[in-house]
């Protein structure tokens, strides 16, 4: 990647001869890189007419302003933070809790975190959302609700709004539970924004042409984030640095470009399952993230021909699933790419004792030179990946120096910018989900929305 750029990829995998049959050649890049770079330059031209949204948040950094002020005016006041969305509208959210703040961040006191609690309620399981509201409900007045829905379409988000508003109401009365509440939506169409003007909710604002799947550089993920004391800011210079380095035009320089060409040549080998395989709880819910982005972005029917097209994204996480999916992953068809996302640096090591002399089944781990947990699991990751050379199966890597504001924000946005790339190597529409709506309508229609009185065809 690019010298300003922190993270590096990493594809001897992808080229060893050892792969046999499924290795693939330098030839064959040079191959498909004219028809990318012509791809790169297209997403170029459609980008200075305003298409790509995306790419001009980290630039732009639209509702950033309002997102520090509502910070401002709510931190102090707020011991939990609850987030009503679902999609898009989560993903993103948890992906930066989970990677920018400790494991037991919910459990620390008040004064060992940097915000409140966070608490995203992405789905309507009853005893998932009444647990939540047992806790919270505690004490009212001191949450804050964060509704987070584009057009006030989403029955799952709706429902919830509509349970929590009323038990801040009932608590709190309506002047001053309604003042918890922050609704981040369109600026001017949709239900949503009806009901912002009409109850005069504060607000915060989706940015125009930018999708679900690819607004947590907007005040859907950087809310909940700086309210829990992430540095927004950082997160941005990540995703800007990363900007420059994936719009170069060569493509065998470009990291998106690469990751892109890569997997469309595999997909046309007939490996078209694309596994995401972090060696770090904090990485997660980020493979999480990129299995919305990469499958509701490429998962189509092409226009041009009705094919059906795309890849599916997996979510392993190394080294829990080493003991849960190796197995198939070595000896299961060849139909899978895998991609590690390895840590060079943890914030903490632990060091392993070297107890129980003799006992060398034990005495190893606390005797070898990478003798920490962050040692083993790095070991574990090398160990994974030359297993599964051996089997010929390709992979590649994604190593981060440390995870970080920074590095998290390059990592969003260079999975971001594959997806266009991808899309038109595919030749379908990366930004729409028409299969997402007929599960909606049918949804509405059996619980008797008015206008989806017919069965939805």
């Amino acid at each position: 990647m690019a010298a300003n750029i922190q993270l590096k990829l990493d594809t001897q995998y992808i080229h060893d001869s050892r792969l046999g049959l499924h290795r693939l050649s330098a030839e064959q890049l040079n191959d498909v890189y004219p028809r990318v770079g012509g791809i790169l330059a297209e997403i170029a031209d459609e980008r200075r007419a305003g298409r790509h949204r995306f790419r001009e948040l980290p630039h732009e950094r639209p509702g950033v302003e309002a997102v520090m002020q509502a910070v401002a005016d709510y931190h102090d006041s707020t011991d939990n933070l609850l987030v009503l969305g679902i999609g898009g509208s989560a993903l993103g959210n948890i992906a930066l809790q989970s990677a920018l703040n400790p494991y037991t961040y919910n459990l620390l006191p008040r004064e060992d975190r940097r915000g409140p609690r966070l608490f995203v309620l992405d789905n309507v399981d009853p005893v998932y959302f009444e647990a939540v509201m047992d806790f919270v409900g505690r004490d009212w007045s001191r949450t804050l609700v964060n509704v987070i829905s584009k057009s006030g379409e989403t029955a799952e988000t709706s429902a919830q709004f509509l349970i929590v508003r009323n038990r801040l109401v009932e608590a709190l009365g309506k002047a001053e539970g309604e003042d918890r509440i922050v609704v981040t939506t369109d600026a001017a169409h949709g239900t949503m924004r009806k009901i912002v003007n009409e109850q005069k909710y504060r607000s915060l604002i989706v940015p125009d042409g930018v999708g679900g799947r690819f607004s947590v550089l907007t005040p859907v993920g950087l809310f909940s984030a700086a309210m829990c004391g992430i540095d927004v800011d950082a997160l941005l210079s990540g995703a800007a640095a990363m900007d420059a380095a994936v719009s170069n035009p060569d493509p065998a320089i470009n990291p998106a470009a690469k990751i892109a060409a890569i997997h469309y040549l595999y997909m046309e080998l007939g490996k078209s399952l694309h596994v995401m395989m972090p060696y770090s709880q904090q990485l997660k819910d980020l493979a999480d993230w990129y299995r919305q982005l990469w499958a509701e972005s490429l998962g189509k029917i092409r226009p041009d021909n009705q094919e059906n097209v795309g890849p599916t994204p997996i979510r392993a996480l190394g080294a829990t699933d080493q003991h849960s999916q190796v197995q198939l992953y070595r000896e299961g068809p060849h139909d899978k790419v895998f991609t590690f996302l390895e840590v060079e640096e943890f914030d903490v090591d632990t060091i392993i004792p070297r107890g129980f002399p003799g006992v060398e089944a034990m005495e190893y781990l606390g005797r070898s030179e990478e003798g920490t947990l962050g040692g083993l699991l790095n070991i574990e990751k090398k160990a994974t990946a030359l297993a599964l050379l051996a089997s010929q199966r390709p992979s590649m890597t994604i190593r981060f120096p440390a995870v970080n504001e920074r590095t998290v924000g390059e990592f969003i946005y260079l999975y971001e910018s594959v997806i266009p790339i991808m899309g038109k190597l595919l030749g379908v529409n990366p930004y729409d989900q028409p299969a997402v709506e007929l599960g909606k309508q049918l949804t509405f229609h059996f619980m008797g929305r008015q206008g989806y009185e017919k069965m939805p065809e």
